[in-house]
C-alpha cells in the first residue's frame, strides 16, 4: 500500500496533526467577512486567545504565517539606527536576523553553534553597553531541537530597558511561556505547531509599552493597524476565513484540554520520547538540558542517512518524521510530538523505527524504545 497522508502516523516538527473538529470547521460556506456573523467568530477568537497566551492583554491574529508575525513585529517596533540585538543558535535563529537586517541597519548578531545553549553571558555583555534598543530571540529551535533558557536573559533584558521580542512559533501551547513573568515585549504563536490548527495563521501577543510604540512597517503586516481594527472584532484586509474557523476550533478544544494539562502531555512525550531513543542507543542532537519538549531532534547513526531512515518508515510503515535543515540537513532526524500527538503515535513510530534499525543490524534490544515508551505512559 502506497503512503496515505490521511491515515500516516504524522510526526513531523509542525504542521502537525489536525483534528476532525478542526477540519470541519474549514468546510463550512463562504461567509461575508465584514458582516456580523463574522465579526462574532473574530470576536470569539479574541475572547480566547488569552487561553493559548497564557495571559490578558493585546492580542491579534494576522492571516500570513509564523514569519509574518515575525515581520510584522520587527517591522513595527525596529528603528533602522538604533542598535538590535539578535540571538541566534539554529536555523530560525538566523531567519530572525534576515528579517530584522530588513527593517534595521544596526544589528549585532550573538551566535552558538547549531543545538549549542544560548550564550546568555555574550547578550549580557552586548546589553551592558546600553545602546540597544531590542534583543530578538527564538525560544524553541525546532531545527535542532532544542529550547533557549529566556528565564536566564530576561532579568539582563529587563534591566537593560530593551524590547524583549521572542519567536514563540513553536513554543506556545507547547512549553511554558511566562509572558508576563519574564518582561516579554512581543511574542508570536504559529497556529500549526502547539495550538493544533492548520498552518498560515500567526497570532501576536504585545505588551502595553510595545502597543504604545507601534510605527507602520509595512502596509499589508502594519500591526498597529491591526490591533486597532481586531479590538473591533475585524482585520484590516481580507483574512483567511475558513483558517479563522479553523482557529475558533482549534482555541476551543484547547480551551477544553487547558493549556497546562497540554503542556504536561507534550511533556510527558518528549520524556518517553528522549528515553525510546536512548534504549536504541540513538544520540540526541542538542545538549540534553536544552532538549525541546515540542520536537526531539537525533543523529543519524553512522552510515545511515534520510533514504535508509525517513524514506523507509515513511514508505513502508507510513510514520512521517522530519529531516534536518541547513547545515544540519542528512545529519539528524526530527520527532515532533505537540499539538494533539498522543501515546499511540508514539507506539507506532518507535515500533517503525526498531524495524528499520533491526534491517541495519543496529538495534541493541528488541522492543526496547517501544518498552520505554509504554513505561512512559499515564
Amino acid at each position: 500500500m502506497s503512503f496515505d497522508p490521511e491515515t500516516a502516523t504524522f510526526l513531523i516538527a509542525g504542521p502537525v496533526r489536525i483534528h476532525p473538529r478542526v477540519l470541519r470547521a474549514m468546510s463550512f460556506p463562504s461567509v461575508n467577512h465584514r458582516g456580523d456573523w463574522f465579526h462574532g467568530v473574530v470576536q470569539e477568537i479574541r475572547e480566547t486567545l488569552p487561553v493559548l497566551f497564557g495571559t490578558p492583554g493585546t492580542q491579534v491574529v494576522l492571516t500570513g504565517s509564523g514569519s509574518a508575525g515575525l515581520e510584522a513585529v520587527y517591522s513595527g517596533l525596529l528603528k533602522r539606527s538604533e542598535r538590535t540585538v539578535v540571538v541566534s543558535n539554529g536555523n530560525f535563529g538566523e531567519r530572525s536576523d534576515q528579517i530584522c537586517r530588513r527593517y534595521c541597519d544596526a544589528v549585532t548578531t550573538v551566535s552558538a553553534p547549531w543545538g549549542k545553549p544560548l550564550p546568555v553571558d555574550a547578550v549580557r555583555a552586548e546589553l551592558e553597553k546600553g545602546d540597544v534598543r531590542a534583543v530578538a530571540v527564538v525560544h524553541n529551535e525546532t531545527s535542532v531541537g532544542l529550547v533557549n533558557d529566556l528565564a536566564a536573559l530576561a532579568p539582563h533584558v529587563r534591566r537593560s530597558g530593551a524590547l524583549f521580542l521572542v519567536d514563540g512559533i513553536s513554543a506556545v501551547a507547547g512549553i511554558p511561556v511566562p509572558i508576563d513573568a519574564w518582561g516579554i515585549d512581543a511574542v508570536v504563536a504559529g497556529s500549526q505547531k502547539g495550538l493544533a490548527a492548520p498552518a498560515g495563521l500567526a497570532m501576536v501577543h504585545l505588551s502595553e509599552r510595545a502597543v504604545g510604540e507601534l510605527t507602520p512597517g509595512t502596509f499589508y503586516l502594519d500591526l498597529a493597524r491591526h490591533v486597532k481594527d481586531f479590538a473591533k472584532n475585524d482585520t484590516p484586509w481580507t483574512p483567511a476565513v475558513p483558517l479563522f474557523l479553523a482557529l475558533r476550533e482549534a482555541l476551543q478544544l484547547l480551551k477544553e484540554e487547558g493549556l497546562n494539562a497540554r503542556i504536561e502531555r507534550t511533556r510527558s512525550l518528549a520524556k518517553a520520547t528522549r528515553a525510546a531513543a536512548d534504549a536504541l542507543h540513538l544520540e540526541l542532537f542538542p545538549e540534553r538540558a536544552y532538549a525541546s519538549d515540542t520536537v526531539t531532534a537525533l543523529k543519524n547513526p553512522e552510515g545511515l542517512g534520510d533514504a535508509e531512515i525517513r524514506k523507509v518508515l515513511q514508505d513502508t510503515y507510513h510514520v512521517l518524521l522530519q529531516g534536518g535543515q541547513g547545515s544540519v540537513k542528512g545529519k539528524i532526524f526530527r520527532i515532533g510530538h505537540m499539538g494533539i500527538a498522543d501515546w499511540p503515535d508514539l507506539l507506532h513510530c518507535f515500533a517503525a523505527l526498531e524495524r528499520v534499525l533491526a534491517k541495519h543490524g543496529r538495534l541493541p534490544a528488541p522492543g526496547a524504545g517501544v518498552k520505554a515508551i509504554v513505561d512512559g505512559m499515564p
